[in-house]
């Protein structure tokens, strides 16, 4: 980065400082423990046993030192090369009307409560609300270093059990929402697009009325008919730019899908999302008669309920990666 002209080429300038910061996001940490296992060591050394206070304050510091440690074998578990990439994050309402699409509204904050505390940043690129209440779909883009790696944990069926706020006898419900998490990719990736394989679709954007009303059909449907894959953006005010963003996105799914024919596991992980549809559940959230949040794959659980919701995720996250490098 210090050589001259590094600015010239202002895309390869900024894809470096991309590299440099999942490289410090690597290495910053390992280098702090380092440095406080050095200094807890030096420490102990100078005091005198009878020396209660420096002794409580340096076991103190081991036990941050423990945690921060804790943190850098969670990260170790993010090997894949796509693990450092942003990630592209889907939530759609199952069957259950507003319950469902009120169940959507949770789940995203849930994930942008995650992402602000890992200080990742949150862009939404669709959303269509629901009838009642809620949402009925949403897609986002995760951006910072391992958001995919920490999410990709989250694909899958998520059942709500709880008492309905729209139920005047109070009622128990169950909602289920489907999660969908892939990465985004970079733009050195190149995937083969015919655009007469493309059906572009223009439309008005959604709004909450007054100035937020877009008057012009700026949002932006692209659906790749050999697959029948579809994205699609309405966040910007300009088509141009809301179609950028549908083939980034349009894009990233191909690639996710040409992945997966190169493992030849399509075939059995279309089939495995067609069973699990609105019937197996990868995570419970269980709100009444009692407080439990369960992940049926790993089986890692919690009765803190609400820490969950406020986006406390990483330990089941943490579960998921160890059992997957286990199998």
């Amino acid at each position: 980065m210090a050589e001259p002209g590094f600015w010239n080429d202002t895309k390869k300038a900024n894809d470096k400082i991309k590299e440099l910061k999942v490289l410090k996001a690597m290495l910053d940490p390992w280098s702090e423990v380092s440095r406080g296992l050095a200094d807890a060591k030096e420490l102990f050394g100078l005091v005198e046993k009878s020396d209660t206070d420096s002794i409580r304050h340096i076991e103190e510091e081991i036990t941050a030192l423990e945690t921060k440690l804790s943190s850098i074998e969670f990260k170790s578990l993010l090997g894949k090369p796509e693990d450092k990439n942003n990630a592209i994050l889907s939530i759609n309402a199952g069957a259950g009307g507003t319950e469902s699409c009120d169940w959507v509204s949770m789940l995203l904050r849930m994930y942008c409560k995650w992402a602000a505390a890992g200080r990742f940043e949150v862009q939404q690129i669709d959303l269509l609300s629901g009838e009642g209440a809620g949402v009925k779909n949403i897609t986002v883009i995760i951006k910072g270093p391992y958001a995919y790696g920490y999410l990709k944990s989250e694909s899958g069926v998520h059942r709500l059990v709880r008492i309905s706020p729209f139920d005047a006898n109070r009622r128990r419900h169950t909602s289920f929402a489907s999660v969908d998490v892939i990465p985004e990719i970079s733009d050195d990736i190149k995937i083969d697009i015919k655009e007469s394989d493309l059906r572009i679709d223009t439309y008005r954007s959604s709004g909450k009325g007054g100035q937020h009303v877009n008057v012009t059909d700026s949002a932006v449907r692209i659906t790749h008919l050999p697959t029948g894959i579809v994205a699609q953006c309405q966040n910007e005010r300009s088509q141009h730019k809301n179609r950028t963003m549908a083939m980034k996105v349009l894009k990233a799914r191909l690639y996710e899908v040409e992945m997966e024919k190169k493992k030849k596991e399509l075939e059995k992980q279309y089939a495995q999302k067609q069973k699990i549809e609105w019937g197996s559940q990868i995570r419970s959230y269980v709100m009444h008669p009692y407080s439990l949040v369960k992940d049926h794959r790993t089986g890692h659980q919690t009765s803190n309920v609400q820490a969950v919701m406020d986006g406390d995720l990483d330990d089941f996250m943490e579960a998921y990666l160890k059992l997957k490098v286990q199998s």
